[in-house]
């Protein structure tokens, strides 16, 4: 008997907000799979989805418009919203000819930094009238949640406007004494670029852009940040010295020097995480902070960015926190295994001469 996609979508959905998931996996020839706490765990008691049921769940999930796009391109973001419990980021592709899809849960309510397990010094760069600061880290490692925290933050403590610009919307907000306004890309506005173009145009305070995408929406950031806007978003990076480099990197060899003095003069910070397995079940997150200082600002600008994480190793008086530190003070309270705090450290024989 078919499936009743629809019916089938939402009990599984209920499945991951009961067992705490962060993701739910389809594919065809093969069983829903939950990942919880970082595991993934296979929904043994559902019936392995043939190539007609992951099409009928993608329908069931972004309806007949969004499915046309997704057959052109073979693939699709997407943003899904379950009754009014939760929502979900969305990816589906196509593997081996059949859809597969990834679904990510956002909660529905606005962590702070403290429930979090953030550092408190976050809050100071909520403060700030301009500037750009980056979240980065590997997919999956909580940097729109951070992102998410930062944003609330200003919304309740100051009275701005601010602009979030996302492919797809993740969190969504409400106004408090701050006015804010989401656009979506490829429903409100047509690219990252145009949209941060007509934020100068929108009396734009805060411009929070869910993702670095090329060099021209980079630019334009960079701009604004330049231009009395505190511009806050995300890249996939390692690290704050990596990140750097892949900014200009990402520009033509013409336009690096340029970059390089754009990023030297107008960069508050980066904020590189990834979640770490708990001992105790759960994850927790480990943290490099760089504060573009004087210092970092002309290792910057001299082309020395290689030099940036001996100046986080050293910068703790400054506000800096260095990704091994936290590691290691992890291990230290019985929070996670020195094995697991090895595993993500980027410097394992640094980190072993901390424990």
């Amino acid at each position: 008997m078919a499936l009743d996609y629809q019916k089938e979508l939402d009990e599984l959905l209920q499945t991951v907000i009961a067992e705490g998931a962060s993701d739910l996996h389809f594919s065809a020839h093969s069983r829903p799979i939950l990942r919880v706490s970082g595991n993934l765990i296979p929904l043994v008691k559902k019936p392995e989805y043939t190539p007609e049921d992951t099409r009928g769940i993608l329908a069931a999930l972004v309806g007949a418009v969004k499915l046309a796009e997704f057959d052109d391109a073979q693939e699709l973001d997407f943003s899904y919203s379950y009754k009014t419990a939760a929502r979900f980021r969305g990816n589906a592709f196509i593997q081996q000819g059949s859809v597969s899809i990834a679904l990510r849960l956002i909660p529905k309510q606005i962590k702070t930094f403290a429930e979090l397990n953030l550092p408190p010094i976050l809050e100071t760069f909520t403060q700030l009238q301009q500037g750009f600061f980056l979240v980065v880290g590997p997919v999956g490692q909580g940097k729109s949640t951070t992102l998410a925290a930062m944003i609330e933050k200003i919304n309740q403590d100051r009275t701005e406007h601010i602009l979030t610009i996302e492919d797809p919307i993740e969190y969504t907000f409400e106004s408090k004494n701050s006015v804010i306004n989401q656009r979506e890309v490829k429903i409100d506005t047509h690219t990252f670029q145009s949209a941060l173009l007509s934020a100068f145009r929108q009396d734009v305070d805060v411009v929070m852009v869910g993702e670095m995408r090329g060099p021209e929406t980079m630019s334009a950031a960079v701009t604004a940040a330049e231009t009395g806007h505190l511009v806050l978003s995300t890249l996939h990076t390692n690290n704050a010295a990596q990140t750097i480099d892949r900014i200009i990197d990402t520009f033509p060899s013409t336009q690096q020097d340029q970059i390089r003095l754009q990023l030297a003069s107008s960069l508050a910070g980066i904020f590189s995480q990834r979640l770490v397995p708990r001992i105790s079940g759960g994850l927790v997150p480990a943290y490099e902070l760089l504060i573009n200082t004087e210092a970092v600002s002309n290792l910057i600008r001299e082309r020395r960015t290689h030099e940036i994480n001996a100046v986080i190793e050293t910068g703790s008086e400054l506000g800096m926190i260095d990704m091994n530190r936290t590691l290691a003070e992890l291990v230290r309270r019985g929070e996670v295994t020195p094995e697991v705090a090895i595993a993500r450290s980027l410097n394992p024989k640094t980190f072993m001469r901390l424990i």
